[in-house]
């Protein structure tokens, strides 16, 4: 059995760490069987962190502010996955711009919160309600130097209704992230 070996970066809440790491660490899929062998985080204090642990892996703190440039930070980061021994690694509300040093080490994808290459940015899910598309939905793109501009892999969208609330938007925003990044990941390694 193949084991393919991923790394999930993340820096607050870990709800996407989460789903993740529940559909996906250690599960054997037709062709291979998925291993997390390493979370990151950049924030010594994101409730993530125990959500990590409840699955048996202690995650790895890399605190953002104990480096002088965006640069060290990411030669921190890419040391840490590289020794990992990850082949793909997944940013998974993991809240930092990163450098052509990482791009150029590093197989990554993203989850972003709109159907790219609309609303890039930490403002979308705001900029995609108050937008007026009839549809809305999420993207996994591979991440490359330009801010949620690479390459898309997968998207998923629902209707607007004229009745949603900001919340209820945000909701089912965060559902799709649930099911479509999980899947993505398993598409993405689950192949001959």
């Amino acid at each position: 059995m193949v084991i393919k070996k991923i790394a999930i970066l993340f820096s607050g809440e870990g709800s996407n760490l989460e789903k993740l790491l529940a559909a996906v660490h250690n599960k054997v899929f037709e062709h291979c069987r998925i291993e997390v062998v390493t979370t990151i985080c950049n924030r010594p204090n994101a409730a993530g962190i125990e959500k990590s642990r409840s699955y048996g892996i202690e995650p790895l703190i890399i605190d953002h502010t104990l480096y002088g440039s965006r640069e060290s930070f990411d030669e921190a980061l890419v040391e840490a996955i590289l020794k990992s021994g990850a082949e793909l690694t997944v940013l998974a509300g993991f809240m930092r711009f990163l450098t052509p040093y990482f791009t150029e080490h590093v197989k990554a994808i993203n989850l972003h919160p709109s159907l790219l290459p609309l609303f890039k940015g930490g403002s979308a899910i705001k900029e995609s309600f108050d937008s007026p598309m009839k549809v809305a939905g999420i993207s996994v793109h591979y991440v490359s130097e330009e801010l949620d501009g690479g390459e898309i892999i997968s998207q998923r969208c629902f209707e607007k209704s004229e009745d949603m609330s900001f919340k209820d938007f945000e909701t089912k925003i965060h559902a799709l992230e649930h099911e479509l990044l999980p899947e993505t990941v398993k598409n993405l390694l689950n192949r001959n």
